[in-house]
């Protein structure tokens, strides 16, 4: 090894990577087609399944005559939920929110009874994937229906029929957090009896589908007793670890692989009935078979997000400073409880009081089982429906106390001088600066303007009416700490593990357990690795996705990726410099106290001309001709980062609506956000999760709507009925950042996953409700749709089909408060 001595005294470090709007390195293959997606893979003798689902949502199994389809040709053989009801297991819940939880076990193929449209009864599996699908049609199967259950309401009625007839009640858990200094419940009835002015709402967060562009795949091959399977999923980890425990195939037999995926959205953050059943057809047959679903498939029983009715109380003096925030839910599981069902309504919990100092606080959620698909993690999982709730809350209290709504924001919300803030809910939020961002925000929208037209608008009468909408925001990023999450009794921890290898030849790999599926892993990982070991961008390759290359990781969901799975990143290059240093101080005859790394060069301090590089040490390592004694030859590293905390992303959305009073029609006149996220690796691929968060929050308010008819049948089973919106849909975002680093973690990052779509929906909704609340309309059902916010202007209600008076968090009518003044939200509605 020789070192080299002809660099210049004082050579400029290579330009920081980190901060650098780079291209994504995997965009070129992904937008161009030349990858592999779950459903391109091709294997020798392979075999494709398709799935025999039912048309009823309730109903028992009275006979599965599959005869005419095993007689079809190229049919190769026929499986009921009987032939594997000794092997199929359960699909798991990992998240008893309750130690009295009611989980009513999730069978993969339907044995005795179905309990929602779409679920599987019998698979068919055949030589060409047109043929298995065409002996679908020659299955007969009988059912005995029975009454489905769909209103949540109604579910938990003393004389409701059953979702499942072995069970007690549709009830599946209760679950009680009392927050507030002494976590008691008495501090906030306290509270509330005392107050000057208490506001109660009922707000409903529909179902909606995640819908992510590219459809479940599964492709398993056999090799004796060991199992390849490719999944498009964001869990390959925790997929393989679950697959093991309900199938009984030994984890260590089982690699699991997520090549690229097409977007997720929580929706692939699953253990699927179909990832199962292409198991166990695998292991019968001792073939490779492949699932893919349809479109109509992946919107019918692909899990749901959201559906939720909240019921929100909130108390304040006649000054507008709040005293109390109660929120009761009920949330839809659906007919099953599936991965992290259950946890999706309980991580809201701590997010119910958004960025303001409540004093007293209590939540309350029931899990309610229903005849309609499961509902999971989508977008947020729970911190947007709790933003939402806090968000049209405080808006509600603002009309009620005649303040501008902004005002009463910053009458409530927390200092910049009060950080590190321990709220009512108990979360240490650990930086941030409310004011600033929302003085930008108003900037970025030229927010004095807009009020003073839609003043003109409204002393002129003009059809089209403009409101502006506010919504701030803060969440819990990076799903972690593990002890935490062991508090709430989840099933795994919240560590992130990577490794970083030096190759012989410099070249870098990384290895990361966080699984992207659109997210730029590979790119902003190589920016991270590049500035830490100062090795050129395109020399660092990321690796992830394959349980035989990436052995540990928890994979890809709640914003935590950079915060926890980049942290581990930086942790695992820090140990190669380290090690480096050692065999540098060796090569170079010095003490490694002397030594300094600048630019990925190691030098003796104050002789910057003579020095080693670190990709010259992975050679050197390599060779280990010149090495130092006792010294393990090797220089690279793996790190496992648990979080001490999470960390807490916030920002301010600010929504100008135009609303046309003759036809209903909403129109997005100007959106700006302002959004703290910490450190920014790549402005690009921020700017890309910003826009993509906007889109899907903004759909939710005004365009997505899973709806069910009176006998459980999805009625908006393809994009023709479940509406999108296309660019075209939306309007240009006026998005801007304000700094400030996260303290918990040497990135100083906070995640950007889900900002967008967190804060957007209730800016849009408070927007539109300003526009014309002086017309009489207090509430509009989401999604706004022209004949809801037409029906709210000209009927009343909430635009919804149904509506009903105003109730509180008990579910009792709301009241006059102690000082008099109304609370009655007869004008609200809801949909009963």
């Amino acid at each position: 090894m020789t070192v080299t001595e002809d660099r210049p005294a004082e050579s400029p470090a290579p330009a920081k990577q980190v901060g650098q709007a780079r291209r994504r390195k995997e965009d070129a293959r992904l937008i161009t087609g030349k990858t592999t997606w779950t459903d391109n893979m091709v294997l020798p003798g392979m075999l494709h399944m398709a799935v025999v689902r039912s048309p009823v949502s309730h109903a028992k199994l009275v006979n599965v005559d599959v005869t005419a389809a095993a007689a079809a040709p190229n049919v190769v053989a026929v499986f009921t939920g009987r032939d594997f009801a000794e092997e199929q297991g359960s699909i798991p819940c990992a998240w008893p929110v309750t130690p009295d939880m009611v989980n009513p076990g999730h069978p993969s193929v339907a044995v005795d009874e179905v309990n929602h449209v779409g679920e599987a009864v019998a698979v068919i599996v055949a030589r060409s994937k047109r043929a298995a699908q065409d002996a679908v049609e020659l299955v007969d199967v009988d059912y005995d229906v029975l009454p489905p259950v769909l209103d949540m309401e109604e579910a938990i009625a003393a004389d409701a029929a059953l979702t499942h007839d072995h069970l007690e009640s549709n009830t599946s858990f209760h679950f009680v957090f009392d927050g507030g200094e002494n976590g008691v419940a008495e501090d906030t009835a306290q509270a509330f009896a005392d107050a000057e002015v208490v506001v109660s709402r009922r707000f409903v967060q529909q179902r909606l589908i995640p819908a992510f562009m590219e459809p479940r795949a599964v492709v398993v091959q056999p090799q004796g007793d060991n199992y390849t399977l490719w999944s498009s999923t964001q869990i390959p980890h925790i997929l393989r670890v679950m697959l093991a425990m309900v199938t009984g195939v030994p984890e260590h037999k089982l690699r699991v692989i997520a090549p690229d995926v097409g977007g997720g959205f929580g929706g692939k953050l699953q253990v699927t009935p179909e990832e199962v059943l292409t198991l166990l057809v695998a292991r019968r047959l001792g073939k490779p078979v492949k699932w893919t679903e349809t479109r109509s498939e992946s919107l019918m029983t692909a899990h749901h997000g959201r559906d939720q009715i909240q019921y929100i109380d909130i108390a304040s003096d006649r000054e507008g400073n709040v005293k109390g925030l109660r929120a009761r839910i009920l949330a839809d599981m659906g007919a099953y409880l599936r991965l992290v069902s259950p946890g999706v309504p309980v991580l809201g919990a701590f997010m119910f009081g958004g960025i303001y100092k409540f004093p007293a606080y209590r939540f309350e959620a029931d899990g309610i089982f229903t005849n309609k698909v499961p509902t999971d993690a989508y977008r947020g999982a729970g911190r947007p429906e709790a933003t939402f709730a806090v968000e049209r809350i405080m808006d509600e209290l603002a009309v009620e106390l005649g303040m501008d709504p902004l005002e009463l924001r910053r009458k409530n919300w927390i200092k910049a001088e009060e950080f590190p803030f321990t709220t009512s809910a108990g979360m240490t939020y650990d930086s941030g600066d409310y004011e600033a961002a929302t003085q930008q925000a108003l900037e970025l929208l030229g927010y004095d303007e807009l009020r003073a037209e839609q003043q003109r608008r409204r002393e002129s009468n003009d059809p089209v009416q403009l409101g502006i909408g506010f919504s701030t925001f803060t969440e819990m990023c990076g799903l972690a700490p593990s002890r935490v999450l062991g508090s709430l009794s989840y099933g795994a921890g919240g560590w992130e593990h990577a490794s970083i290898r030096m190759l012989p030849t410099g070249k870098v790999e990384v290895v990361t357990g966080s699984t992207p599926h659109g997210q730029g892993h590979e790119t902003a990982w190589s920016q991270i690795v590049a500035d830490e070991l100062g090795v050129p961008f395109e020399d660092v390759e990321v690796l992830h996705g394959d349980t035989a290359i990436s052995s540990r990781g928890m994979d890809t969901y709640g914003s935590r990726s950079l915060v926890v799975g980049g942290v581990a990143v930086v942790n695992a290059a820090v140990k190669v410099v380290a090690k480096a240093r050692t065999v540098a101080a060796h090569l170079l005859e010095a003490s490694e106290d002397d030594l300094e790394f600048r630019g990925g060069t190691f030098s003796v301090k104050g002789t910057p001309g003579s020095g080693v590089s670190i990709q010259e040490i992975a050679l050197a390592t390599f060779a280990s001709h010149n090495f130092p004694e006792g010294v393990e030859p090797s220089i690279d590293a793996d790190a496992t980062y648990d979080p001490e905390n999470f960390s807490f992303p916030h920002g301010t959305h600010i929504c100008a609506i135009e609303v046309d009073t003759e036809t209903g029609f909403v129109k997005i006149r100007k959106y700006a956000c302002v959004d703290d996220i910490g450190t920014i690796v790549n402005p690009l691929i921020v700017e890309g999760q910003v826009h993509g968060g906007l889109a899907q929050g903004i759909a939710q308010a005004l365009y997505e709507e899973a709806v069910y008819d009176a006998d459980g049948n999805l009625t908006t089973g393809s994009f023709v009925d479940y509406l999108i919106p296309s660019a075209a849909d939306l309007p240009h975002f006026d998005t801007g950042n304000t700094v400030h680093a996260a303290p918990g973690n040497p990135i100083g990052a906070k995640g950007v996953g889900e900002a967008g779509c967190i804060a957007s929906t209730p800016a849009v909704v408070n927007a539109a409700l300003d526009a014309v609340r002086h017309l009489g309309v207090s509430d509009i059902r989401m999604p706004l749709t022209p004949e809801r916010v037409w029906r709210a202007i000209n009927q009343g209600g909430d635009g919804g089909d149904r509506a009903t008076a105003g109730t509180n968090a008990y579910g009792g009518a709301s009241t006059e408060t102690s000082s008099g003044v109304s609370t009655d939200a007869s004008s609200l509605g809801g949909d009963r």
